[in-house]
């Protein structure tokens, strides 16, 4: 491939660097790239052995000498295949080609350069100066972009290096949301989800056509998208629905990585769909061996979440503790810690996770750090404790020293509306504030909305002379008069159930079974009944009558 002299027209210039084009591994995905990866793996030809040859040479030097006769088409290619081939950045005739692009911007159509930026993109990544430049063009052309592949392509490829362009996509999107094949939706939830982009109007408009449009989806599709949305938070009943119908029939199909990976969203979602969580169940029990620690993890802490308790439980937990037999040691501390909570949850905590996890060397660790994430854990460690000492009689220990028990302070929650209007109606009620507590922070880390005493006629009582073991620090000594019950109110607000009724998620049933376990008589104000009545008088009433059916169902039993 021996020169006898520089080509003298723009046809010969071509065909030169069509040659060069011909050996390179190229990166973009015209036909002809395809054609010319595909020649390049046949001839077995590595990046370092091109670049060294005397004829590869000497036909970037033709090349450079004549690049301003090179089609824009083809030097937009060429520069990918350099890259691709990792040519020295500081070569004159990389430099070069990168110029020749540079100067030609304006000159590309939108095509080529949305190829450009996507290759730069996956390739050079955000310092890339030619990424920027390219991108500060398709910003300013981005009322040409058309075709739902450009659209997809930028948003998965482009979308994280210029939220300003994405914002265009998006738009864009919107705009040809009916064109949208499932895949295309795919990926264009991915995009959003791993960009943390919630763009409502977007995701509402590809729920509508996905359900509408396309009655039978690929397990892919099926799985990315209900991740994507539990990611994003973003809640879609009807889509909910049919995914979960769609997988329910897949389930005995899918890989262990699938089968997590799709429990998890959903509980991630607060949906829970008996059907499709029953078949994971059974998923689990036929496929025990292929089941890593990793991923049985995963399925209990789902279950957990949503506080979901299999048909088959004996079977199912059986299962669970022969597998994590000898295993915990093996854990990572802050998975073992959530499955020993998640096991809390499900009731199934067993003596050796409780005495793994409240041992004085395991959470030695969480001593001093101060981060959210320890504070989370620190307080699901006190949950644990509090298992452990409620609702597992034959435990012996360890348990947490008293200097574990106090969680820090939750910075900066807002009063809710439910949390406010309670207040005010439990002040009728109490009748003095001697007679109650608010906000109290319990030693088994849960907050109790307002605490009270109430003497066997149902009488407030005044609180601050009788003992409290449920605080660190008790104000009185005196016992309870016979009779006399300590009542605890627990609001549950609209994020404390799960999307499918009026059912708790795991975290707050079990927060609920162990103030009960306390010795409280618990008095439930959920959101969707109390926020109905208007007037204060109507919530005093109302709590009222809830106290009083709460010591009547008491009696009873």
């Amino acid at each position: 491939m021996r020169s006898k002299g520089k080509p003298k027209t723009t046809q010969q210039v071509q065909r030169w660097v069509e040659a060069i084009e011909y050996v390179l591994p190229a990166a973009c995905e015209s036909s002809r790239d395809k054609r010319a990866r595909v020649r390049a793996a046949e001839k077995n030809l590595e990046t370092e052995s091109i670049l060294r040859d005397e004829r590869f040479q000497q036909l970037i030097g033709i090349m450079d000498s004549q690049i301003s006769q090179v089609w824009n088409n083809t030097l937009v290619n060429l520069l990918k295949s350099l890259y691709s081939l990792g040519m020295d950045g500081n070569r004159r005739e990389m430099q070069s080609v990168e110029q020749e692009v540079l100067w030609r911007l304006r000159r590309l159509t939108f095509r080529q350069l949305a190829s450009l930026a996507e290759f730069l993109a996956v390739k050079q990544g955000k310092e890339s100066k030619l990424l920027y430049e390219v991108i500060k063009k398709l910003e300013l052309r981005w009322t040409e972009l058309e075709g739902t592949r450009t659209v997809v392509a930028l948003m998965g490829k482009v979308g994280h290096v210029s939220p300003a362009l994405m914002d265009r996509l998006e738009d864009k999107a919107l705009e040809l949301a009916e064109q949208f094949n499932p895949d295309d939706i795919r990926k264009i939830t991915l995009a959003l989800a791993y960009q943390n982009r919630r763009c409502v109007p977007l995701l509402r408009a590809l729920s509508y056509h996905l359900i509408q449009k396309h009655s039978e989806l690929s397990l892919n599709v099926l799985l990315d998208v209900i991740f994507a949305y539990g990611k994003l938070n973003f809640h879609q009943p009807q889509v909910f629905q049919k995914i979960a119908t769609d997988l329910h029939s897949q389930v005995s199909t899918m890989t262990p990585v699938e089968v997590t990976r799709c429990i998890r969203s959903f509980a991630l979602l607060k949906w829970l769909s008996l059907p499709l969580f029953e078949a994971i169940a059974q998923y689990a029990l036929d496929n025990t061996k292929q089941l890593s620690v990793t991923h049985l993890c995963g399925i209990i802490l789902s279950f957990a979440r949503l506080n979901f308790q299999p048909s088959g439980s004996e079977d199912f937990y059986n299962m669970v503790h022969e597998v994590l037999q000898g295993q915990l040691d093996s854990l990572e501390p802050h998975l073992l810690m959530d499955l020993v909570w998640s096991l809390c949850v499900l009731q199934q905590a067993k003596a050796p996770y409780l005495q793994r996890v409240l041992a004085p060397d395991f959470y030695a660790w969480l001593r001093g750090d101060q981060s959210l994430k320890t504070q989370n854990l620190r307080l699901k460690l006190i949950h644990i404790n509090a298992a452990a000492k409620l609702e597992s009689p034959d435990y012996q220990g360890p348990f947490l020293p008293a200097e574990m028990l106090s969680a820090a302070e939750p910075a900066g929650e807002k009063v809710t509306l439910l949390q406010s209007s309670l207040r005010e109606a439990l002040a009728g009620v109490l009748g003095s504030r001697n007679n109650g507590r608010f906000d109290v922070r319990t030693i088994y880390g849960w907050q109790i909305d307002a605490e009270m005493v109430v003497n066997s006629e149902n009488k407030p009582l005044p609180l601050k002379d009788f003992a409290a073991p449920h605080l660190l620090r008790s104000e009185g000594t005196k016992p309870l008069p016979p009779g006399a019950r300590r009542v605890a109110f627990l609001r549950w607000e609209f994020p404390n159930f799960s999307n499918r009724g009026k059912d708790l998620l795991g975290r707050y049933a079990m927060a609920q079974r162990h103030i009960q376990a306390a010795g409280f008589l618990v008095v439930d104000v959920p959101h969707y009944e109390f926020l109905d009545l208007k007037l204060e008088r109507q919530r005093a009433a109302y709590l009222r009558d809830k106290l009083n059916k709460a010591m009547a169902k008491e009696m009873a039993s």
